[in-house]
């Protein structure tokens, strides 16, 4: 009698290299001196049996090149030969960069392989990766969102009409103006072009120290704000302990947290309502959906920070619905960087998925 056969073994892709391009784009509405710009640093993964990933990492303001730099001489020999994994690179990727930063640039540049072995994951199963985790949306809604403190009081109103004539049901603007009477006229202009039943956002992208933050709720809150976002310094954890405490707004924050670990801090301090991860800035899809299912079972809501044709992707997934931030045309299809379809659709205030394999993000060769 023969001995049977030996069973064909399955085995893991293994990466065999990491290529990164950086794209600076001009946006079309400057959101300001400081930021008149977008990069994104495209990267691209392949594995040795012949399957190619797709991602990108992003900044709006600093560190492009370091963080270009970081993916081409530090993460690119690391990943070389490991499984194309995403969660086990994420992790063993993450120790190994701890000596340069829990989070940061660290964490923006690991977004770049995090984003394209997921796209890899999910293409390789013929499905988007929003099909790959599981959709459990058809569509979320889309708030109208700007980069305006720097808007005259008429620009700031034209754009507020836009989004209503748009159908956007909730906006958000700007504050942090020297003078609080100046962010007084302003929020109250804004809320009379909405009417009382859309949702109004105001976010100080953190301007303001405690007391002052105090003095602007005196006089904003009557305006039945939705939110007040990141008005203090996002390291002052005490600051925002107290603040929430005694504010009459739900406070938000997250963007500028960048590891699960900081998270947690705020939601145990009772220090925050709403969090806001940014994809990018937190390490990726496998960093992001960990922070979305701590927030849960604190009963903490997840509303996800910019970049609305990932976010959005993203927002299909989760299990309670939630809004996607839109800024006004500074989306990668409106900055004119794709090189094929977006892989959304905005119609309606509403965001879904179109058809595109993978995460659907390919960037053009040259702006």
């Amino acid at each position: 009698m023969s001995a049977p056969a030996a069973e064909t073994v399955r085995t893991v892709p293994c990466i065999t290299g990491l290529s990164t391009r950086l794209l600076t784009v001009p946006l079309r509405r400057s959101w300001g001196v400081e930021a008149p710009e977008n990069h994104v640093i495209a990267t691209e993964i392949h594995t040795d049996d012949g399957g190619t990933g797709f991602g990108f990492s992003w900044t709006p303001t600093i560190g492009p090149q370091a963080v270009k730099a970081l993916l081409d001489y530090d993460i690119a020999p690391f990943v070389t030969g490991l499984p194309a994994t995403p969660e086990a690179v994420w992790d063993v990727l993450w120790k190994r960069l701890h000596e340069a930063g829990s989070g940061g640039l660290t964490t923006i540049a690991m977004a770049g392989v995090d984003l394209a072995l997921w796209d890899l994951q999910a293409r390789r199963a013929g499905t988007s990766v929003t099909g790959l985790l599981g959709q459990r949306q058809e569509s979320a809604e889309v708030y109208g969102s700007g980069v305006n403190l720097h808007y005259s009081l008429d620009e700031l109103v034209a754009q507020v009409e836009r989004w209503v004539a748009a159908g956007h049901q909730a906006v958000k603007i700007k504050v942090g103006k020297p003078d609080i009477r100046e962010d007084y006229e302003r929020v109250g202009a804004v809320r009379s072009v909405l009417g009382p039943d859309r949702r109004l956002m105001i976010d100080a992208n953190q301007r303001w120290d405690l007391p002052t933050t105090f003095r602007a709720l005196d006089v904003l809150s009557e305006f039945g704000l939705e939110w007040l976002e990141e008005p203090i310094r996002a390291d002052d954890l005490w600051a925002y302990r107290r603040l929430r405490k005694h504010s009459p707004v739900p406070i938000a924050l997250g963007e500028n947290l960048h590891t699960i670990y900081r998270f947690r801090d705020f939601i145990e301090a009772e220090a925050v309502d709403i969090i806001q991860p940014n994809i990018i800035r937190v390490g990726g899809i496998t960093p992001f959906r960990r922070i979305v299912e701590l927030a849960r079972t604190n009963s903490i809501k997840v509303m996800p920070h910019l970049l609305p044709e990932l976010s959005g992707q993203l927002a299909l997934t989760l299990a309670e619905p939630t809004m996607v931030e839109d800024v006004e045309e500074a989306s990668f299809e409106q900055l004119g960087i794709l090189a094929g379809p977006s892989p959304v659709r905005f119609s309606n205030s509403r965001v879904a998925l179109t058809d595109q394999p993978g995460l659907g993000f390919r960037f053009r060769d040259r702006l």
